[in-house]
This record gives structure tokens, sequence and C-alpha cells, in this order.
């Protein structure tokens, strides 16, 4: 009766971030290299998701091709905003993880196992591109006030660097969206996927993992922007493949930098 009676040691409750990993520099080759042998283990479900990316992007194309101070920066958010909309990819490798099921059906709901949590860190991330976009069109009117040049020489230009200023402040303001909305959801998404945790965890676990392991991020998001550019050199058939590719690589990224739970 006694030993019954006895206070009970207090539970601990589990930590509120995960602990991280420090990863070399050239993890992301590793994390390609993962992903092609994702890409052929269920080529069908990681294609159908890289399909869907296609269609949109045509469908962006379509609607803004004649506005391109607004299309590059939307193609470009498009790109960023990916990790969220690549949830099926991701559940695609945490039921492969699990053993469990590999069919395309119930990857397509995988957003409800976090539902209110992924939707406000979308939010966010849809917030931050609509204030780039018009950041865009602010800054092509600031430039050139005569009226805006053709797509081939704003890209001559750029290339060229015959008008410096408007690329180094154009590039720059883009580069802070785009370095901000990838530290919060490259590891972001993923974790309140596979662990439900609650958007504000999961984007400064996010952040904290990429400036604890600035060079091997500053690689993927190197290899996400060049994905990118071949995407729009195909008119964004490329996508059909570079999306599960990233998608699938994010995920190694991501079960790679964080400690497994106890």
């Amino acid at each position: 009766m006694e030993e019954l009676s006895k206070p009970q040691p207090p539970v601990e409750p589990p930590p509120p971030f995960a602990a991280l990993r420090d990863i070399p520099n050239n993890a992301p080759w590793r994390w390609l290299a993962l992903a092609a042998k994702d890409l052929r283990q269920h080529t069908g479900a990681s294609m159908f998701y890289g399909g869907c990316y296609m269609l949109c992007g045509w469908a962006l194309a379509a609607a803004f091709i004649h506005a391109y101070s607004l299309f590059a920066a939307l193609s470009s958010g498009f790109m960023l905003i990916g990790p969220v909309l690549s949830v099926g990819l991701y559940d695609l490798n945490r039921r492969a993880d699990a053993g469990e099921s590999l069919e395309l059906r119930p990857t397509l709901t995988a957003w409800k196992r976090n539902a209110g949590n992924l939707a406000t860190l979308a939010a966010i991330i849809a917030v931050v591109l609509m204030i780039w976009a018009r950041a865009s069109v602010v800054i092509f009117a600031l430039f050139y006030e005569g009226g805006l040049p053709t797509l081939a020489e704003v890209v001559y230009q750029a290339v060229t660097f015959t008008q410096p200023e408007f690329t180094l402040i154009y590039f720059g303001v883009g580069a802070f969206f785009a370095v901000f909305i990838f530290a919060i959801a490259v590891i972001g998404v993923p974790l309140m996927l596979d662990r439900q945790t609650d958007a504000i965890t999961a984007g400064i676990t996010s952040i904290a993992a990429v400036t604890r392991n600035p060079g091997a991020f500053a690689l993927w998001a190197a290899i996400i922007g060049a994905f990118f550019i071949l995407s729009l050199a195909t008119l964004f058939v490329g996508l059909v493949v570079a999306i599960p590719i990233l998608g699938h690589g994010t995920w190694h990224a991501y079960r790679e930098v964080l400690e497994r739970p106890t």
C-alpha cells in the first residue's frame, strides 16, 4: 500500500522543437539520387503531381503572358509555393517509410492530416507572393516610365547587365522574398504532414534547420532554381519530372536534418 501511495515522478512534456542534425554541404546530391529512386518506384503517382504542375504552369502563362512583369513574379512564386503543393508527394514517401500502400488515391487527401496548419502556412506564403507580385510591377514601372520593354529586351538587359540598377534591385528584392519562403517551407511542410506540428513551430524549426546548415540548403535552393529555369525553357513540360524529383528530395532533406522522435 505504501508503494502505491508514493508520488509518481512528473512526466516531462516533449520538447516543442525537434532536434536538428548537422549535415554535409554536398547532401543535396544524395537527396537527388534518393528522389530518382523514389520516382522509379512509384512513377505513376509521382508524375501525376508533376503533370498537375505542368497544367498549372500553362494556365499561368495563358493568363499573364502579356503582363510579363506579373508573370515573372508569379511563375517564380509558383515554384516557391511548391512545398505546400507537394504534400501528396511527401505522403508517398511517408507511406513508403511506414510500409503502407503507395497508391495515388490516399495521397490526394494527405493534407487532411493537418489541414488547419497547412492552410495557415499556405496563406502566409500567398500573402508574401502577392506582396512580391506588386513589388515586381512597381519596380518595372519605376525603371520603364515610358512604357514597358519587350520580354526579350528585359532578358537581354539582365544577361548583359546593361541596366545594373534594375537588375540588382529586381533580383535583390525577389531574392529576399524567395529566401524567406524557402526557409519557412522547405522543412516546415514535411514536418507538419509527418508529425502534425503546428504552423508556427514548423516554420521556426525550418528556419533553424536552414540557418544551421546554410551550405547544404543554399545548394538545394540553387538546384531548385536550375530545375525551374529548365522547366521554363521547356514551356513547363519539364515540371512533369522536376516536381517529383524536388518533392521527394525535399522529403529526404527533412528526414536527414531532423532527429527522429524516440
